[in-house]
């Protein structure tokens, strides 16, 4: 979800939240337990309809879901040779069409909005749940991502720049102390804003 956004106007950047999350919910749990090679055959033509309908633009959707073609040139293969390669088949639209739907998700939606459906969807626990920490306690985690991110990058490049090769513990630790401090300043943000409680 982070910086995926791609900002439009279409039915399915306008669709509520929640229900884009039920729908995503319900078709991967249908193509996931169905057998049937015409259920995921019109689960990807739905799929591509709903790409065309959102005008994503078709590299950024190329780039969410290229990292699972990569896994699949591994694991089809494998599949095949031990369960079939029908099995394989299924295996493999099974998890393109769900990588694909989760990525239109998050091209489709804004951080925001997935907050605020958290937190609706939280509202009637409030008596044993806080939906304002729990938003704020996804937020941090959604913003923390890029910002670990950040960190091995920083700590690769840093390595690089001086010509050291080393194990990956070499580049494990600086990244938990960085990643330590960078929590430690976090936490005294929250408390000055009284939000130790």
């Amino acid at each position: 979800m982070i910086g995926l956004y791609s900002p439009g106007t279409s039915v399915v950047h306008r669709a509520p939240t929640l229900l884009k999350l039920f729908l995503l919910s319900l078709c991967v749990l249908l193509i996931g337990t169905s057998p049937d090679p015409l259920v995921i055959g019109g689960a990807a033509a739905s799929v591509g309809l709903l790409f065309l309908m959102a005008r994503v633009p078709v590299r950024a959707a190329a780039a969410q879901v290229a990292p699972i073609l990569l896994v699949l040139l591994v694991a089809v293969p494998i599949q095949g040779l031990l369960s079939g390669w029908t099995i394989a088949a299924l295996m493999a639209g099974r998890l393109i069409v769900a990588v694909a739907l989760a990525a239109l998700f998050t091209m489709t939606t804004t951080v925001t909005a997935v907050l605020e459906a958290f937190q609706t969807l939280l509202h009637p626990f409030r008596r044993f749940i806080d939906a304002d920490r729990v938003g704020l306690l996804v937020a941090l985690t959604i913003r923390c991502i890029p910002l670990v991110a950040d960190i091995v990058r920083e700590v690769i490049e840093a390595r690089t720049a001086r010509g050291t090769q080393g194990s990956l513990q070499s580049i494990a630790v600086p990244v938990v102390v960085r990643s330590l401090y960078a929590a430690d300043a976090l936490g005294e943000a929250l408390i000055a804003r009284g939000l130790d409680d």
